[in-house]
């Protein structure tokens, strides 16, 4: 099966440029994006062969997230089970009969870590959210089959120092904070890898944002904030996982996983 996963940084102007052409290069099985900055049926997308899933924040022009896939899930959940956190639209989780699918676009703890509070607060529901599809235990206290979970989505931190161009300047910065990475080191230790990684371990230079300032696209002065884990029974069952970083449109590029479930 083929994922693919982009913060499109808004639908709508994405539309306007190439996201169309891009869906249908990837062919993909199930596609994913985030930051969709739009309301539930304010985009019309034809997709043919596509089931289409929505999460909008309540506040207009803000976070978002869809996923588009070719097989019907067997149910949708739009958020953690929490009304706070779920205020946002930042989860589609779709379960098929093999596997969970989370795409997520985590919160930004932005400038000075204004909001690192709730952005760890936001962590630790997201990490006890993932163990429970594991589980078979849905966010309402229902049960449903245990399984493996396949998460992607716009994460907001560079985990380790290959992650990021210029790792010493942004020590502590949003996105790269010791409380922020130390969030994702507990997602991993619960039990998920982090595909990419698993496949090029020491490939620097991989980087799925770059800032519109400073050239930093040109320069390659990015950040790999935008991942595919999963859980680690699957980690066998990885063929590829990739970064499309020659496709724009945003200032995201796409990223990719390839699993073989026969």
């Amino acid at each position: 099966m083929r994922f693919v996963s982009w913060n499109v940084n808004g639908i709508r102007a994405v539309l306007k440029k190439n996201f169309l052409e891009v869906f249908d290069a990837f062919d993909a099985d199930i596609f994913a994006i985030q930051e969709t900055k739009c309301q539930v049926g304010q985009v019309e997308l034809d997709l043919p062969g596509y089931h289409q899933y929505w999460s909008a924040a309540e506040k207009k022009g803000y976070s978002g997230t869809a996923v588009f896939t070719r097989e019907e899930p067997l149910r949708v959940l739009h958020g953690l089970g929490n009304e706070y956190l779920d205020a946002e639209g930042r989860i589609v989780a779709c379960e098929f009969p093999q596997f969970w699918f989370v795409n997520v676009y985590m919160p930004n703890s932005q400038m000075e870590l204004a909001r690192i509070d709730h952005r760890m607060e936001w962590d630790d529901a997201f990490r006890d959210f993932c163990k429970g599809l594991e589980a078979g235990v849905l966010p309402d206290g229902s049960a449903s089959d245990p399984k493996p979970v396949v998460m992607c989505g716009d994460f907001n931190v560079a985990h380790e120092e290959i992650d990021l161009k210029n790792p010493g300047p942004n020590r502590g910065a949003s996105g790269f904070s010791d409380e922020e990475r130390g969030k994702f080191t507990e997602l991993v230790d619960a039990g998920f890898t982090d595909t990419f990684r698993l496949l090029h371990p020491d490939e620097t230079g991989r980087y799925s944002w770059w800032s519109y300032r400073f050239r930093a696209r040109s320069t390659n002065a990015g950040w790999r904030i935008d991942y595919f884990l999963v859980s680690d029974e699957l980690r066998d069952k990885v063929v590829a996982a990739s970064i499309y970083d020659d496709v724009e449109g945003s200032d995201h590029c796409p990223v990719g996983l390839e699993l073989d479930l026969d």
